[in-house]
């Protein structure tokens, strides 16, 4: 029998993971007094896993915001023999079929010569791509300086068209990256992100200038979507009965 549930952090907790002492259970958080389990790297097999072998105990956890989205579920019963039937009747109705394809005559079959295919009509131009750098600065647009490093570590600048993310400068907040994009575009998206948090916005560029000068401003509080999310983790069962964990 499989057990449907969904997880859920109703008081989310503003304490910063990364400050955290890790340890073999996961991370200890001194301002709680409470070890914290990193589910957010796990599979869903994993997570499921972890559920259904601690289910009674109270977790704090670190979720990815995506994982509160998501249905789990597991069996609670190890010896499946609606499976083991299932897997019979297949094999059975497979070998009558092979029996089957072997008694009866393959069908004969025509070849009709395909008809040549004529296009008429106006031909377009192919636009090239061209390369072009996008560089410049990633900055707090309250204090006009650099995105604190200590509040968003390892900030990375990705741009669609760009072969791999570049790291922003923690000290400057300058970036170049290169691009490869077709001619006639006339705007990219523009990703930054580290491991916690993501930013994403459209900015217009010139193709015909080989080096595009381009300062992003964010306001980090309110333009950062956070990837993660800790607090007291409760399980909904399908049945709608809520398990809170902590």
């Amino acid at each position: 029998m499989k057990k449907k549930f969904s997880l859920e952090i109703t008081s989310p907790c503003h304490e910063n993971f990364n400050n955290m002492i890790p340890n073999a259970n996961g991370s200890f958080c001194n301002s709680c007094v409470k070890n914290v389990v990193d589910l957010s790297t796990k599979t869903n097999s994993e997570v499921t896993k972890f559920i259904s072998e601690t289910k009674d105990k109270n977790i704090c956890a670190r979720l990815n915001v995506s994982q509160l989205e998501q249905t789990f579920e597991y069996e609670t019963n190890s010896k499946n023999n609606n499976f083991k039937y299932a897997v019979a009747v297949a094999a059975s109705i497979l070998l009558t079929s092979n029996i089957v394809a072997q008694e009866s005559p393959a069908p004969k079959t025509e070849q009709t010569p395909t008809p040549k295919r004529v296009i008429m009509g106006k031909m377009m131009a192919q636009h090239k791509d061209v390369s072009i750098i996008i560089q410049g600065k990633v900055l707090d647009s309250k204090t006009k300086k650099p995105v604190s490093e200590t509040e968003y570590p390892n900030l990375s600048i990705f741009v669609n068209g760009s072969a791999t993310s570049v790291k922003i400068d923690p000290k400057t907040g300058a970036y170049s990256i290169e691009l490869l994009v077709n001619e006639n575009t006339k705007s990219i998206t523009v990703y930054i992100s580290n491991e916690e948090v993501r930013y994403s916005k459209v900015f217009p560029i010139n193709t015909k200038e080989k080096t595009n000068k381009l300062d992003i401003f964010v306001n980090p509080s309110e333009d950062f979507q956070s990837f993660k999310i800790i607090g007291g983790m409760g399980i909904l069962y399908k049945d709608n009965k809520k398990n809170i964990l902590s």
